[in-house]
């Protein structure tokens, strides 16, 4: 048993679960299929939340009841909350200037790789707070500011390691594409290996972490994403997650009374046995995974960061097979784009749905005219090719 959901308000407990995963499944396609869906949730609510914190924070530290009061000063005022939702925010913004090239940014081949920095930083939010558990109260339990009482011991060094390693698990930074219509940013080579192995630690982290939340942030909002990137948005897990991520957040941070008070509240059992074992499956898994990277990588002879280990596979050929087409993205392409950028999307989207193994892009600018070179490692060159 890892819930207290048997009681009298079990039935509330399980339809707010369906509630939740439903509405952070319908929300994530409103945000995701228009420009105008993303920039309303992640701009205009953001700043909303903004205003509305700013607002309790400063009333609270003018003494005003209604502000010291307030769920979300008492509740939700601690420093991992709002890193949390900026941070995943930060995610969604970023991915939506990938997908429809806003700015000189959102079409520079090294800012391919934002997504990989935003998604660690995320995890590393999340293993510091594993981690200050442990320091905090050592084999032993604490109540935290926010009056939540934590365990803390061998369980939150098992899973800060688990996150560790899950940041080590992404690969194929640069392999970033853009779906039909411009509505999902692709990153192919993040497959079933990684989702699994982030989902079991992520799930352990709020179990160990956030054991009020966990019920909805650790099932929840771990399925939404998972669901929609396995069934109808392949490669587009990773957007799925920060959309899904931040509007749940955003969402605790303004009515905290859902999962705190409400009769839709429900808790895990809280035991330090308890955590112990989920903590251990999810440090097993990512073991798994990042052996399994390990191998492929050195079988193909490829860097696993710097070009993608899963081409081949199921997973990122259907991911590939939904890129769009290169005519519309052309014409979709801002006027300002330059020639080398025009000619790195023309590049990677010319790949065929199982990629090529070991495919580097570089862009040479020699007295200003640009020259496309694309090398390729074939799978019998040695591991020290570009």
């Amino acid at each position: 048993m890892l819930f207290d959901v048997y009681g009298p308000n079990a039935l509330y407990q399980w339809m707010g679960l369906i509630m939740v995963l439903v509405a952070l499944i319908l929300l994530n396609e409103f945000a995701r299929r228009t420009k105008a869906g993303g920039i309303f949730m992640f701009i205009g609510v953001c700043a909303a939340m903004t205003v509305y914190c700013i607002a309790v924070e400063v009333g609270a530290a003018m003494g005003a009841e209604w502000a010291l009061n307030n769920p979300t000063y008492t509740t939700m005022g601690g420093w991992f909350h709002y890193a949390k939702v900026y941070a995943a925010t930060a995610g969604c913004i970023g991915f939506m200037a990938l997908k429809y090239g806003w700015g000189k940014i959102g079409r520079s081949h090294w800012f391919k790789a934002f997504p990989f920095v935003i998604v660690a930083i995320n995890i590393l939010i999340a293993v510091a707070s594993d981690f200050e558990s442990a320091i905090v109260a050592w084999d032993s339990s604490f109540v935290t500011d926010e009056g939540v009482l934590l365990n803390g011991g061998w369980h939150n060094v098992f899973n800060g390691v688990a996150g560790l390693l899950n940041i080590a698990c992404m690969t194929g930074w640069f392999g970033i594409y853009i779906s039909k219509k411009r509505q999902d940013m692709l990153w192919p080579d993040m497959t079933w290996v990684f989702i699994i192995a982030y989902d079991l630690w992520n799930f352990c982290y709020t179990y160990n972490c956030l054991p009020t939340h966990s019920w909805y942030c650790g099932i929840a909002l771990l399925l939404a994403p998972t669901i929609a990137g396995l069934l109808w948005n392949k490669g587009g897990w990773i957007q799925n997650r920060a959309f899904t991520l931040a509007m749940w957040c955003m969402f605790a941070q303004m009515v905290p009374m859902f999962v705190n008070d409400s009769i839709f509240a429900a808790q895990s059992v809280n035991n330090p046995a308890v955590n112990t074992v989920v903590s251990l499956i999810a440090l097993f898994a990512n073991i798994a995974a990042l052996s399994y990277i390990i191998y492929r990588s050195k079988k193909l002879g490829v860097n696993p960061y710097k070009q993608e280990v899963f081409v081949g596979t199921k997973d990122f050929r259907e991911a590939m097979e939904r890129r769009a087409s290169t005519p519309y993205l052309l014409e979709t392409m801002p006027k300002s784009a330059s020639a080398a950028e025009i000619a790195e999307m023309v590049a990677y989207n010319e790949q065929p749905v199982n990629g090529e193994i070991g495919f580097v892009y570089v862009v040479k600018d020699d007295a200003g005219d640009v020259a496309v070179d694309v090398e390729k490692v074939s799978e019998l060159d040695p591991p020290q090719r570009k």
